[in-house]
């Protein structure tokens, strides 16, 4: 029995798993492109903005296609360009598969990796191959939401690495395939700002700014199209198509007042976890937090860098993703690429038995997998995210508890096992 507690419980032991978990899921992404019929959905789509783009038009108002207009940022273009001229003009779809199903394998691989910085026990890793929406949305959608899923993970793994410039390369080119990355960017800024001081966290603002930049250049000439409809806020939603909301009456989610309502909660919970949670590396109050704006001493700014553990970082980010994703708007079933690999990690660390984990994991994927949604589905869609959150917040809370700017770095939140 011993053994096989440290084998489901000692992290050491991923090292070997891991390979394991990537070779079964690449044999199992092999046979659901072969088996299964690819579902047509926005690839059509997107192969026609790109027709579109290369004649010439650079004008956002005038690149539409049989299921909408292009609303997705210059990033999305450039590679979905690469996938139009590999794929004989979108024609070879079985093709598209397999580059889906190696990019699922890359992102899955630094997933792992992110899994593995912040010591995550082996019980947890099965998880992250085990989902049908998510082999869906990669392998018979090819959505661009896979490569802003990527963009995401890998400047995670950047920043637990230390290779912040290079993270923010990532992070902005998710952001500029999909703006859905702007979910854990206040999460960025606090970790940042413990991370390296304001005069470097600054730095990488200008990063996210000019590689936003250069990604949008070719549209330069026609900017206000571009960034009214690449970077639109006001959307409006389909009731119809909601994964999230079912549970709610039509009217109601149609109304301006829920709209403001989640917004309201989002805002709301960034800040109370910031005040509460995010910002207790510095060991300073909120008040005192803020003036780190003007500069920390030097000693004390390497005392709070040493706090930002791989571990922090992805909490962090990851539980501004699914507060951002709780307080959606309007979710749909693609957007479960953002939520499925960050599950897994966040349960371990609300603390809960692994039983609960896995029985939370298994409603939440029962819940994305019924289409079209339904009360009951989208409620427990709402539940455990919101189980999720509030048990992260509870889960995390001896973390840090005794930063004094010692420089000692407390003993980590102990978690069921």
């Amino acid at each position: 029995m011993d053994t096989l507690k440290d084998l489901a419980t000692n992290p050491e032991h991923t090292s070997w798993m891991y390979p394991l978990l990537i070779f079964s899921d690449a044999a199992l992404c092999g046979l659901v492109v072969e088996k299964i019929p690819y579902t047509e959905i926005d690839w059509t789509t997107y192969m026609e903005h790109i027709a579109i783009y290369n004649k010439g038009e650079r004008d956002y108002k005038n690149i539409t296609g049989s299921t909408g207009p292009l609303v997705y940022p210059g990033a999305h273009v450039l590679i979905y360009r690469i996938l139009y001229w590999i794929t004989d003009q979108g024609k070879n779809i079985q093709l598209a598969q397999y580059l889906f199903a190696l990019l699922y394998l890359l992102t899955l691989t630094v997933v792992i990796q992110c899994y593995r910085r912040a010591r995550v026990p082996p019980y947890v890793f099965p998880l992250l191959i085990l989902s049908k929406r998510l082999h869906s949305i990669f392998l018979l959608r090819c959505f661009n939401d896979c490569f802003a899923v990527l963009g995401l993970f890998s400047a995670i793994l950047s920043y637990q690495t230390a290779n912040w410039h290079l993270g923010s390369f990532f992070y902005t080119t998710g952001l500029n395939v999909k703006m859905s990355l702007l979910l854990p960017l206040p999460a960025m800024g606090i970790v940042m700002l413990q991370a390296l001081g304001i005069g470097e966290a600054f730095t990488q603002g200008l990063i996210v700014l000019q590689v936003s930049t250069a990604y949008g250049y070719p549209f330069r000439k026609r900017a206000p199209s571009y960034f009214a409809r690449a970077f639109e806020l006001t959307r409006q939603f389909l009731y119809k198509w909601t994964v999230n909301w079912r549970f709610v009456p039509e009217s109601m989610f149609l109304s301006r007042p829920f709209s403001l309502g989640l917004l309201a909660a989002h805002i709301g919970l960034l800040a109370w976890f910031a005040k509460t949670r995010w910002i207790k590396p510095s060991g300073r109050s909120p008040r005192g937090f803020i003036r780190l704006l003007r500069g920390a001493p030097d000693r004390e700014q390497d005392q709070m860098s040493r706090r930002i553990t791989p571990d922090y970082i992805m909490t962090t980010m990851l539980t501004a993703t699914v507060i951002g994703m709780l307080c959606a708007r309007s979710l749909h079933y693609q957007f479960y690429a953002y939520l499925a690999w960050a599950t897994p990690f966040l349960l371990w660390k609300a603390g809960f038995h692994p039983i609960v984990q896995y029985a939370l994991w298994g409603a939440q994927e029962w819940a994305w997998n019924v289409y079209p949604s339904t009360p009951l589905s989208s409620a427990t869609c709402v539940g455990v995210m919101a189980i999720t959150v509030g048990g992260v917040w509870w889960g995390t809370k001896n973390e840090f508890a005794n930063a004094d700017l010692n420089g000692k770095l407390v003993e980590p939140h102990q978690h069921a096992e």
